[in-house]
């Protein structure tokens, strides 16, 4: 029976099961390892030899160097890792993703009995008994980590299914002599690294175009003189993947994706100028001889150990050729670019992410607080750019954050799941102090174009009020920023004193209004900004309430109750709203 358009179908089943073998049995391993693998992948990279190690163990346990790049692309682009630290990680997938290669060489006949058992052994025989396994134990019970080892197992079975079907549809090719003529054309190295880099790019997997060529090679038809080139080929193909997940992110996610590219061309240029070279001056004996699985497997390894410890002393190059490849501009960058969609299937990451985003916006409101009230204290121009900068993001932030961490998972294990409520809580409060410092800020921008000015009284008691204010809100980003309840629990003390203080500051201007010291025309802004400061202290204080409810534990977070029983009944929040009531209102006092 010749190659036909049957045995083509057969062909691109078997790729098919190929690749669902080993993406089931990478997303297997991966979902076993837990949020861990990451976590690990983004805190050893102190130096490139942790680095390097990491990348090797984390692709060699997803079989996808791909995969393991596009991790790195998001870690950059989300500023948890620097581009430099990014270098060895890439060096370490690029080892770690010959494993695929290696296990399937595990198929070579090799010179086994003919009895049953060791032809049972085989692992394109094995790999029935395994998938069978693999469906027991799925079958056997729904858990999670009963899901993840049936995943393993069939997909550990199936890559060497989808490996045999294909050999067995390519069989006949070696009896065709046009086979055998057009590998001998691929001898060609510039034609073998192109066919091999195209083909990697469309099925986005180098380990998949290896597995192929590994397919094809038990024809006997195929040369080492031929099977070089595409090797060499395939390494390069394989940084599409990067290129295009690169896509949309910042300058270093895209300067990360060129690093893979650049090793790999690099690499791929010097490796096949020494190959010809030494071909060439001296000759190698097995050039013209045919190559089987466990060839390119050793290749492949080969390829990528040598060219990794070649590059090792050049880590900077790297980094620079890409950073002059993609050059810096002034551009300001976004805090948003935290929330990497890559990280939603890691919650605990992402969350933290989140966390960061959120942070950032506090970090703005405190900000746009000050530009606010500043100006109606010193007098100095206020800065309309620099406000609506931090305002636009204050806005984004919510909608965008909020996007976020409706995508994260919904079955979070407990800790998780509180702290992903208490981010849903506190970033509408940040927002809300944002448009109370608007108020505040168009309210003192109003005054100051229509003429107007406060009294001396009615200044001093403002600008009492507004440092409270200002010591409340910093308060309030440190503890969240800190996670620390310590820090938090000095927040509703201040907000005790901050309502006395609204209380005062009414009153007294009533009196002014009463007595003719003060105008209409000053006395409704004066109102209007009291008013204000009194509903961020209120905001602050919710943002407080729910960090100390998750750093202490609590189910849900409630701040009316906390508020009435957990807390203001204590003695210690007692003597601190006494200390801030004479730090602030015996100031208030004197005046």
């Amino acid at each position: 029976m010749g190659f036909d358009l049957m045995s083509v179908v057969q062909m691109a089943g078997g790729l098919a099961l190929f690749i669902y073998g080993m993406t089931t049995m990478g997303g297997g391993l991966e979902r076993a390892a837990g949020a861990k693998l990451e976590k690990t992948l983004e805190k050893m990279t102190g130096n490139v030899f942790s680095a390097l190690l990491m990348g090797m163990v984390v692709t060699a346990v997803i079989q996808s160097s791909s995969a393991t790049t596009v991790m790195v692309v998001g870690f950059v682009n989300a500023g948890i890792m620097t581009l430099r630290q990014s270098v060895g990680v890439i060096l370490g997938a690029n080892i770690g993703t010959t494993i695929t290669a290696q296990i399937l060489r595990l198929d070579s006949s090799g010179g086994m009995s003919d009895s049953f058992i060791m032809q049972l052994l085989k692992p394109k025989n094995l790999a029935y008994v395994v998938v069978l396994i693999g469906l027991l134990v799925m079958m056997s019970g729904k858990s999670k980590r009963r899901r993840n080892i049936a995943d393993i197992l069939i997909g550990f079975g199936v890559l060497f299914i989808g490996m045999a079907t294909m050999e067995g549809a390519v069989a006949p090719l070696a009896d065709l002599p046009q086979f055998s003529q057009l590998f001998a054309a691929v001898s060609n190295p510039v034609l073998g690294v192109l066919v091999g880099a195209v083909v990697t790019a469309i099925i986005q997997s180098s380990s998949a175009s290896v597995g192929i060529l590994q397919a094809l090679s038990t024809t006997g038809a195929i040369t080492y003189s031929a099977a070089i080139p595409i090797i060499l080929g395939q390494n390069i193909g394989t940084c599409v993947t990067a290129f295009l997940s690169s896509v949309g992110g910042s300058k270093n996610a895209r300067r990360t994706a060129m690093i893979h590219f650049y090793f790999n061309l690099i690499g791929s240029v010097i490796f096949l100028a020494a190959v010809y070279a030494i071909q060439y001056a001296v000759g190698f004996p097995f050039w013209a001889d045919a190559i089987d699985k466990a060839g390119i497997a050793n290749f492949h390894t080969l390829f990528n150990v040598l060219v990794t410890i070649l590059f090792l002393p050049f880590t900077k190059l790297l980094v620079l050729l890409a950073e002059r490849t993609i050059p810096a501009d002034i551009e300001k960058a976004d805090p948003l670019t935290k929330l990497e969609p890559r990280f939603l299937a890691t919650p605990s990451i992402a969350l933290e992410q989140a966390q960061k985003c959120i942070a950032d916006m506090g970090t703005a409101a405190l900000g746009n607080y000050e530009l606010a009230v500043q100006p109606l204290f010193t007098g100095a121009p206020q800065q309309p750019e620099l406000f609506l900068e931090q305002e636009q993001f204050l806005d984004r932030g919510e909608v965008e954050i909020a996007k976020y961490l409706i995508q994260i998972r919904s079955d979070l294990p407990g800790g998780m799941r509180r702290m992903h409520a208490e981010m849903l809580h506190s970033l509408s409060d940040f927002e809300k102090i944002g448009d109370y410092a608007q108020n505040i800020y168009d309210s003192v921008a109003e005054f100051r174009e229509s003429g107007g000015k406060f009294s001396d009284d009615a200044t001093a008691e403002l600008k009492i009020m507004a440092d409270a204010v200002s010591e409340l809100l910093e308060k309030t980003v440190n503890g969240y920023i800190e996670r620390s309840a310590s820090i938090a629990h000095q927040v509703e003390p201040i907000e005790e004193v901050v309502d006395m203080l609204k209380d005062i500051l009414k009153n007294r201007h009533i009196e002014r209004l009463n007595s003719g010291r003060c105008s209409i025309q000053t006395g409704l802004p004066f109102l209007e900004i009291v008013h204000d400061l009194e509903k961020i202290g209120d905001h602050c204080s919710n943002i407080a309430i729910y960090t100390i409810q998750l750093c202490e534990g609590a189910k849900n977070f409630d701040t009316h109750d906390f508020s009435k029983h957990a807390y203001k009944a204590s003695p210690e929040f007692r003597e601190a709203v006494e200390y801030f009531r004479k730090k602030y209102l015996t100031a208030l006092e004197q005046s």
